[in-house]
């Protein structure tokens, strides 16, 4: 167990090592440079004075270092990526870009988790109930739904889900977490104002969601009926009722391995559906930064996504072996 373990871990820290490489090479690709449009910003909005214009450009590149060899911007990433350090961020100066990952990181989790629980809980509950009773008109429409809507991106139904009841209709805000004037606080006023504000971005993750675990669940407990035990449970008269819960209880271990794994990925695929909403999230902040050339920012954003993917497999891992001893027996091959 402990060498399966430590195997683990080693493959774990050689990959992020890849992935830091990865996420420092590829925004230098783009052929433009971060300080020189961040220079012309404030040039337009705060210099009125030509001859400042060196000097910023210098204090720039000391507090940056840009200007210094790859490998030295490198090795100085890297020192300060496993310490969870990633600088100053170009676009929010003087921010760190840790600040702004605080910042934004509980409104992506507000979003996403609640999201991924709610649709794991009745997606399941629902295929459950469509594949066990196999009942004709419900578990047709469960099949086309899930077929349909589980390949929908989820901004593609947010800009159908903005235009129609925002645009539209216009019975929610077209973007944004509370209304101007209002503070964050635990009043009644802004918790509506907030579900409103939230109710359509959540329905473009949860309804994508649902589709998805009721069409494998229902496949689960369909196959899981045709079963042996369940025949003979069947055929010795065991109600009903409990053929459907052994039924759901050995069906749903996949489940909650897929929801580890999702709860994993969450943060990856809002990230257009903040940018769609204007929610302020990880999503958001990061497509202002691809914008703006802001390199620590584009790689300290997607350091944490790929730290909490890792993170997440791995305790699927752990977890596996600790209830399959056939995995840390073949680990230690």
């Amino acid at each position: 167990m402990v060498m399966y373990i430590a195997k683990k871990v080693v493959t774990l820290i050689i990959t992020y090592f890849i992935a830091i490489c990865i996420v420092f090479i590829l925004p230098r690709l783009i052929p433009a440079n971060p300080l020189a449009t961040r220079l012309q910003q404030i040039i337009t909005y705060y210099i009125y004075k030509p001859e400042l214009v060196p000097i910023v450009w210098r204090e720039l590149l000391n507090i940056f270092q840009f200007d210094k060899p790859l490998h030295v911007q490198f090795i100085n990433f890297l020192r300060r990526a496993f310490v969870g350090d990633f600088g100053i961020s170009v676009d929010m100066y003087p921010m760190k870009v840790m600040d702004v990952i605080a910042m934004s990181l509980p409104w992506t989790l507000a979003l996403v988790v609640p999201a991924a629980l709610v649709s794991w809980f009745t997606g399941n509950i629902i295929g459950a109930y469509a594949g066990y009773k196999r009942s004709g008109a419900l578990e047709n429409i469960i099949v086309g739904y899930s077929f349909i809507v589980s390949r929908i991106p989820y901004f593609w139904l947010a800009m159908l889900l903005l235009y129609a009841f925002a645009f539209s209709l216009r019975i929610f805000p077209v973007g944004g977490i509370y209304s101007s004037g209002l503070k964050p606080s635990l009043s009644l006023e802004f918790i509506v104002d907030y579900l409103w504000h939230y109710t359509l971005p959540f329905l473009s993750i949860y309804l994508v969601e649902v589709a998805g675990w009721m069409g494998s669940m229902r496949m689960l407990i369909s196959g899981e009926i045709g079963t042996d035990y369940i025949l003979y449970s069947e055929s010795v008269g065991v109600k009903d009722s409990m053929l459907f819960k052994y039924a759901y209880r050995n069906s749903l271990l996949p489940q909650v391995t897929g929801l580890a794994l999702r709860l994993g990925f969450a943060t990856t695929g809002v990230f257009i559906v903040e940018t769609v909403f204007n929610y302020p999230g990880l999503g958001y902040f990061l497509a202002r930064a691809i914008g703006a050339l802001d390199y620590p920012l584009i790689q300290g954003i997607f350091l944490i996504v790929i730290a909490t993917v890792f993170l997440a497999n791995f305790l699927v891992d752990f977890i596996y072996a600790l209830v399959d001893p056939r995995i840390r027996i073949g680990g230690r091959g």
